[in-house]
């Protein structure tokens, strides 16, 4: 009896005593794993407000995964790490990844980790020297693959891919090509342009987007004004590039750029702000100095130079090869543009580089989401250009979900939903993620890890 009790107590006292040396063992090991993970480079750790810990990493991938002789390079990611036994959010960016700690949406949802993924061909995840040929879909989805390969057994349960804009149609590309490497898919304000030379839903959406017609009146009227003060404008546009560095080789030249800021100007308002800032358009009477400043507020004088528009060579390359790309009529501007027609995808690749257009690449996706798809939740916002041409749900497309939040822009996610909607949609996620009814309470709202919304980086604006 005395060696039972003795056992007991050694038992009791181990479990004291073990509690926090076990749970500091823990935060050591999820290090010594990653370390161990091949081809996994840990660059660095950052400062993590608890209970997480954030890590920055590279893995290995293939050039070509077709033919692995043709070289390597190190793709960027970053890692939120909450613990082992939690659900883990494959988060695909479509771009770069953001070198500091948020949390996506889903990832808040089902309280659980975040591998963040930079898009191959993006700096610094690019192989030297460069195929461009390389960069497409498939090879991309298979990077998520490999990385979910590698990363699963550090963390074995659920998967849920994740990524808004380019990275929401990414992690569908992934869905495609390994659609069983994750249980579930939360896309947001994803674009699926089937037929690239048909357009018509963009244009037809401009003459019926927000809810006063005013408005869209005085955007086009203030394209109008800009295009007819084109020398004056140009010319100030001009002296700031020469003051700022800026240089227009890529678009040939300033008075082009210029132009294809001014088709952009209603598509980047609806995009990023909305119907609330519909008294901030100038009026035809306004100075240079007004309406080239509101350009710049709304789309960016930045945004077509040379240094704006490098960092997304990638982007503007996979629209002219695969994704597509919106070209709008903008038929109250035809007698005033100089280069109809050329505000296109291509006009933003440097002339090096020579993309061929695919056009069977997107209607490859649109089928299998209508016909085999799984466990997929897309959402939209009503007010963002960019849902003009949404994804769609079909007969073979089983247990998923598409939501258009009213009034929303680009940054559209399952919170601007209508409550009803809203906790379906999450009821879908955290089923799919195997989060428990009894764990399903959703973690608070974050301002430090949550108020970063991807889909409102300005990355481009078309």
């Amino acid at each position: 009896m005395k060696r039972l009790w003795a056992v007991l107590l050694l038992l009791a006292g181990s479990v004291v005593v073990a509690g926090p040396a076990q749970a500091a063992v823990e935060e050591e090991d999820i290090l010594d794993q990653l370390r161990k993970v091949p081809g996994l480079t840990v660059v660095e750790e950052q400062t993590a407000p608890a209970p997480y810990r954030f890590f920055v990493l590279t893995i290995t991938q293939a050039a070509d995964h077709r033919d692995p002789s043709a070289g390597t390079f190190e793709q960027r990611m970053t890692l939120l790490h909450r613990g082992t036994d939690r659900p883990t959010v494959l988060h695909t960016t479509g771009y770069g990844v953001p070198g500091y700690v948020f949390r996506a949406e889903p990832t808040r949802l089902i309280d659980g980790n975040q591998l963040s993924v930079e898009q191959r061909f993006f700096t610094p995840s690019r192989p030297a020297p460069a195929d461009w040929s390389d960069l497409t879909i498939w090879q991309a989805a298979t990077d998520h693959h490999r990385i979910v390969e590698a990363l699963a057994p550090l963390y074995p349960a659920k998967w849920i891919s994740t990524g808004a804009s380019k990275g929401g149609m990414t992690s569908i590309y992934h869905r495609r090509f390994y659609p069983s490497d994750v249980d579930g898919t939360v896309a947001y304000v994803a674009p699926q342009d089937v037929v690239n030379r048909e357009d018509s839903a963009y244009d037809k959406f401009f003459t019926t987007v927000g809810t006063d017609a005013a408005c869209r009146a005085a955007l086009d009227n203030v394209q109008i004004e800009a295009l007819k003060r084109r020398s004056a404008l140009v010319a100030r546009y001009e002296a700031w590039a020469t003051a700022n560095n800026r240089t227009f080789t890529i678009v040939e030249s300033a008075d082009r750029a210029f132009e294809f800021l001014v088709n952009g100007a209603p598509w980047a308002f609806w995009q990023y702000s909305g119907q609330s800032q519909c008294g901030s358009v100038p009026a035809t009477t306004a100075s240079d100095e007004a309406i080239l400043g509101w350009l710049d507020a709304v789309f960016g004088l930045d945004a077509n130079t040379d240094q704006g528009i490098s960092g997304y060579v990638p982007y503007y390359f996979q629209a002219a090869a695969q994704l597509g790309y919106p070209v709008i009529k903008l038929k109250h501007l035809a007698k005033l543009q100089r280069y109809p027609g050329e505000d296109r995808a291509e006009s933003y690749v440097p002339s090096d580089l020579h993309p061929r257009f695919h056009p069977l690449a997107m209607t490859d996706i649109d089928l299998w989401v209508r016909l085999a798809g799984r466990e997929l939740l897309f959402v939209y916002g009503q007010n963002d250009p960019w849902g003009a041409e949404p994804f769609h749900l079909g007969p073979g497309t089983r247990d998923s979900l598409s939501y258009v939040a009213a009034g929303a822009n680009h940054g559209a996610n399952i919170s601007l939903l209508t409550p009803e909607e809203a906790a379906t949609a999450t009821a879908a996620l955290q089923r799919w993620a195997g989060v428990t009814a009894k764990a399903r309470q959703a973690t608070a709202f974050d301002p430090v890890l949550d108020a970063y919304n991807p889909a409102l980086d300005r990355r481009y604006n078309r």
